[in-house]
């Protein structure tokens, strides 16, 4: 069985970074297993976001292994980042994780893979997840087009990707960094 289905999404705007996510949780392809997951939450002293999309078991230890690195560094974002994905190149026994993760304090934002990739977005917008297309096209209309926040443009292309992906529901929880 597995379990799987979500939409994140990320921006940076005006000094501001909020993450946004869905809360439904799909089994197989047709089944909604849970509309009220939380996939967005806050870690480090609450001062990191993260948000994960993928196979539930695999996006927690992601996010687990993130919150180890995050510790032993002190907080630095991008040098925990750099380390974890320093463990899927150096330790050969450790497995390829179906999940991916938006991280952020409050200068930076990362996109991070359960296969040891790093990416700093383009333009201040990051999605993933089975939406995730549809969340970063309209989070980059919003963001060039509006004068909205980071947090309503995160929520509002949450709330689009709903209407189009069947994986991605309407229960969107936003945290801002």
């Amino acid at each position: 069985m597995t379990l799987k289905g979500t939409t994140i999404c990320g921006v940076m705007k005006n000094g501001q970074i909020a993450i946004a996510g869905d809360g439904q949780v799909t089994m197989g392809e047709s089944t909604i297993f849970k509309g009220t997951a939380r996939k967005v939450r806050r870690i480090y002293h609450d001062t990191v976001v993260t948000g994960f999309a993928g196979t539930v078991s695999d996006a927690f230890v992601l996010c687990e292994r993130f919150e180890e690195k995050l510790t032993q560094c002190g907080g630095n974002l991008e040098r925990a980042a750099v380390m974890l994905a320093q463990d899927w190149r150096s330790e050969k026994g450790l497995p390829k994780l179906e999940a991916m993760m938006i991280v952020a304090d409050k200068e930076n934002m990362l996109i991070l893979s359960g296969t040891g990739e790093v990416l700093s977005p383009d333009g201040g917008v990051a999605a993933i997840g089975s939406g995730g297309n549809y969340a970063m096209a309209a989070a980059r209309a919003l963001a060039e087009n509006t004068d909205m926040s980071a947090h309503d443009i995160a929520e509002k292309a949450l709330h689009i990707a709903a209407s189009i992906c069947v994986y991605t529901n309407h229960n969107v929880i936003v945290e801002d960094v």
